[in-house]
């Protein structure tokens, strides 16, 4: 299928002799200059051009010239070429041996300094610096296979290939079945032997015509040096194929001739066809779930421009146009309504079930269906930046990264091919030199070869990620990497951000205790320093200062004290509001309002206390205590978590009284209040000092660092980009009941990998010994080769039925 190049801007070859790539760093018409004639001092280099708007160069230099001497020369001047990442999709691998070939060859390649490659998507991720995209399709090509960069991220899929046309097995089936017959005769004490001329005729086509690929595919791999499937049975049906052409001609294809082989040719290669077809059907049900959100991108938008609608394309619709959205579409970008009510339908992006309503005010994602009313919405997001695009992206990039477990089945299969061609040779030599009889020596080495196909081997690991991260995201569940999928199976402890996380994140002021000043005073003070911050506990100040008529001070001198509060200039004085650090470290008592506080702390609120500073005099004036209400489903998840083996320990900002009162209500046992943001990534780090594999899971800016820090970093959609963006698995749902989901689909993949690789070896491990020993002859080892490919990415489809606990 196809996919994406993950930079907007890549190396490129403009023609004969000019290059083009991308140049960080530069900020000024001086850098353009440095940038320019450094690149002319280059050997070679005729003429350079550097535009700082693109932050591009281009050159024309000599064909000996080559990105990465540029790219030199760039770094020596200050700049940098960046390393990006380019997607390729890849045509002609069968098995893993292909696979470490197209990988062997991109390294080769000057300036690329890692390549994944992925059998059961087709594709590569190549990083690279300065290395233009037709040099890596050059190399992958010189390796034998075909390969084409993919579509732009943000831009409309092109179709997927369709499946592998049937026609070619019905016809190796055709010409097959009339050498098979004979021997299901002799079952039956029929001799229904055909003249020997007549199975050449019938194996000929098979071989050569309809089996052209395996000469074609082996030639390729022998020309590089190393070995693949196809090789195998190019090997194995042409040794059969050879002998019985041998026989026929040395007997003359008379009457009383002993056996010839060319079923076994022709029945293996109709076999190795036809696994191959199934394999390949069954690999299409692998990116089901990325072909269902393909399907959510919109074509068309209505647009609303000088007071009239037209319909444009959609990627004709810019930032900030008013697009409207009738009963029954899909919303074409993302943005934000400004007329009208409706409800949507999100189910495919977050995995909820039940339609949403929205109204004036509200965000609506592109893919999500409208239901009832017309809406007319600002457009915030389109193309690559709309979330569907994001999604997608994600997706595609956790299919095509390799899992660690991987890397144990490179080394095996690097070695593979080698090693079975030995093994057949020494079988050859075996029996023709203990028993004389070279025939069956020979069918024994064909054996060995055809039924040692590291096909499944190549297909294990990647398929079971492919339908894992695909249920996964049907689900509201986006793992951005295999890694962060494979490392969240053994997670023993999930530590929980408290605000926005286990809590709502939408404090209300449900008291003010005041040591001297009416509450409306207050009220106002904490309006004022509060009336610039976006955080939840300063909405809820203006909320209530609101609700309440009063009116707004004018404050100057704004500060955020991290982890503590805020401070600003207003009404002739200072105004502190923060936590108890933020009082002891400006000097504030608070003992005047203890009793109070602690009350409100036991009940599980957080408290903010209020100081003034006038000329020199420093006077702590009340406090103001904020609820929030805990997530339903927060108990739920906690619960889960302890019945999967996992603890929970919540790590918080605020005091430990409303600290205690949540993870009380919650069944936590462990829980640390009071912690800087700052502090949250070493306190995850400590948590791991035990060998524990520890998952963060956050909402905001300042979990970004603990979410970096853990085993795995689960983010709500909810919160902020900057904690997905540091998370491996992204929550499409502020639920977080998702966890234990997330972990719960790591585990269920994780044991199909380890299912799918312990069936694929076992086929070789058991069946290449009794090829070798003779009790497997080869269509027998041709139907086993085939089956091992076929049961493996069938195991792996079982995921699909994965469902969320209670769904």
């Amino acid at each position: 299928m196809d996919t994406v190049v993950k930079t907007s801007i890549k190396p490129q070859q403009i023609g004969h002799n000019e290059l083009s790539f991308k140049v960080e760093g530069m900020t000024c018409a001086s850098c353009v200059t440095r940038v320019e004639k450094a690149l002319k001092k280059v050997p070679g280099v005729e003429t350079a051009s550097v535009n700082l708007a693109t932050e591009r160069a281009t050159v024309r230099a000599d064909a000996s010239v080559g990105l990465q001497a540029l790219a030199d020369a760039v770094e020596k001047a200050g700049y940098e070429v960046p390393e990006e990442s380019v997607s390729l999709s890849i045509a002609g691998m069968t098995c893993a041996s292909c696979v470490a070939r197209v990988e062997k060859a991109l390294k080769k390649v000057p300036g690329v300094t890692d390549a994944s490659v992925n059998l059961a998507t087709e594709k590569a991720q190549v990083k690279a610096s300065g290395v233009p995209v037709h040099a890596m399709i050059a190399a992958i090509e010189k390796a034998g296979y075909v390969a084409r960069p993919v579509h732009e991220a943000g831009a409309p899929a092109k179709e997927s290939r369709g499946l592998p046309s049937w026609w070619p097995v019905a016809a190796s089936a055709l010409f097959s079945l009339p050498l098979v017959m004979p021997m299901i005769g002799l079952l039956f004490g029929r001799d229904w032997m055909l003249p020997g001329w007549l199975q050449l005729a019938l194996a000929t086509p098979v071989q050569f015509w309809l089996g052209a690929r395996f000469y074609r595919a082996g030639w390729n791999a022998l020309r590089n040096g190393s070995g693949n499937m196809d090789l195998l049975v190019a090997i194995g049906t042409s040794a059969a194929y050879g002998l019985s052409f041998y026989l026929l001609l040395q007997h003359g294809g008379h009457e009383g001739m002993q056996h010839l082989y060319f079923e076994s040719s022709a029945v293996v290669i109709t076999l190795v066809l036809l696994g191959k077809w199934l394999e390949a059907r069954a690999k299409g049900q692998t990116v089901a779930a990325l072909k269902a959100l393909e399907s959510l991108r919109a074509t068309v938008a209505t647009v609303r421009r000088d007071g009239q609608e037209r319909e444009v394309p959609v990627g004709s619709v810019r930032v900030g146009d008013r697009v409207v959205v009738r009963p029954g579409e899909r919303v074409p970008v993302d943005g934000r309504i400004v007329e009208g009510s409706s409800h949507l339908d999100e189910a495919l992006l977050t995995g909820e079930s039940l339609p949403v309503s929205k109204t004036v005010g509200d965000n609506l994602t592109g893919g999500a269906i409208n239901a009832e009313g017309l809406l007319v919405m600002e457009a915030t997001a389109v193309g690559g930046a709309t979330m569907l695009s994001q999604i997608i992206k994600l997706v595609e990039d956790a299919q095509a990264v390799k899992a660690p477990i991987q890397r144990l089945v490179d080394k095996v299969s690097a070695i593979f091919v080698p090693v079975v061609l030995l093994i057949s040779l020494i079988t050859l030599l075996g029996w023709g030199m203990i028993t004389g009889d070279w025939q069956q020596a020979l069918l024994n080495a064909v054996a060995v070869q055809v039924i040692a196909c590291p096909c499944a081997l190549g297909l294990a690991t990647p398929t079971s990620i492919m339908v894992g991260t695909g249920a996964a995201a049907r689900h509201g569940i986006l793992i951005k990497d295999a890694e962060a999928l494979e490392t969240a199976h053994a997670v023993s402890m999930v530590a929980f951000d408290k605000t926005g996380t286990l809590t709502e994140g939408k404090p209300t002021v449900a008291a003010v205790d005041s040591a001297g000043r009416a509450e409306h005073e207050l009220l106002a003070l904490a309006q004022a320093v509060q009336q610039y911050s976006d955080h939840p506990l300063a909405r809820a100040v203006q909320e209530a200062a609101a609700a309440r008529g009063i009116a707004r001070l004018a404050a100057t001198a704004a500060k955020a004290l991290p982890g503590r509060g805020v401070q600003a200039d207003a009404d002739g004085a200072t105004i502190y509001l923060g936590n108890r650090r933020l009082m002891q470290e400006i000097g504030a008592p608070t003992t005047a309002l203890e009793m109070q506080a602690q009350a409100h702390e036991a009940a599980g609120r957080t408290v903010s206390w209020l100081a003034v500073k006038r000329d020199d005099s420093l006077a702590l004036e009340g406090l103001l205590a904020f609820g929030d209400s805990i997530k339903a489903s927060a108990r739920e998840a906690v619960s889960r978590l302890a019945a999967m083996g996992v603890s929970s320990i919540m790590l918080t900002g605020d005091n430990p009284g409303s600290a205690k009162a949540v993870a009380s209500a919650l069944g936590i046992a462990e829980f640390r209040a009071e912690i800087l943001p700052a502090d949250k990534a070493g306190a995850v780090a400590e948590l791991k000092r035990g060998g524990r594999r520890v998952a963060m899971v956050g909402d905001g800016i300042n979990d970004a660092p603990a979410l970096a820090a853990a085993d795995v970093g689960i983010a709500l959609s909810t919160g902020t980009d900057v904690a997905m963006h540091a998370a491996g698995i992204t929550l499409m749902r502020g639920d977080p009941a998702l966890v234990a989901d997330a972990i719960d689909v790591s585990r269920r993949t994780y044991r199909k990998i380890k299912q799918n690789l312990f069936w694929a070896f076992i086929y070789n491990l058991v069946g290449i010994p009794l090829a070798a020993f003779g009790v497997l002859n080869p269509v027998i080892a041709g139907a086993a080769m085939a089956f091992s490919s076929v049961s493996v990415v069938t195991n792996a489809l079982l995921l699909r039925g994965w469902r969320p606990a209670g769904r």
